[in-house]
């Protein structure tokens, strides 16, 4: 499946929804992976108004989620080119989670500056 490309749409109601564009003939053959282990749960519709267009539903089944980020990966069936992810953050907060290490990072960041633009006005 050359040149495809599958942007996400929405999630709702557990089901994440994309839009498929290919150009190539017959249905389309992606496949949707959590912790490596495929998903039965995928659903292609042809967009009766547009050639090589697809409709692209992953249902996410409930017996996956859990405490921490779950990720998951929309393929290309046959080559394994990833055309699109998500994840799913539940549970309790996360200490490590990016958001509270770029504030870190930020607050350590403005530390530097103040202390070297104190440094560039004692040393003028």
């Amino acid at each position: 499946m050359p040149e495809a490309t599958l942007v996400k749409t929405r999630i709702q109601g557990g089901v994440w929804e994309g839009i498929l564009t290919c150009k190539t003939e017959g249905t389309p053959e992606i496949a949707a992976t959590h912790l490596g282990k495929p998903l039965k749960t995928v659903v292609l519709e042809p967009d009766p108004q547009s050639a090589g267009v697809w409709s692209v539903k992953v249902a996410i089944p409930p017996e996956l989620l859990a405490d921490g980020v779950q990720t998951f990966v929309i393929a290309e069936a046959d080559s394994g080119t990833v055309l699109n992810s998500f994840a799913i953050v539940t549970g309790e907060p996360l200490e490590d989670d990016i958001r509270g290490e770029l504030d870190l990072l930020r607050a350590e960041l403005d530390l530097l500056k103040r202390a070297f633009r104190r440094h560039c006005a004692e040393t003028m």
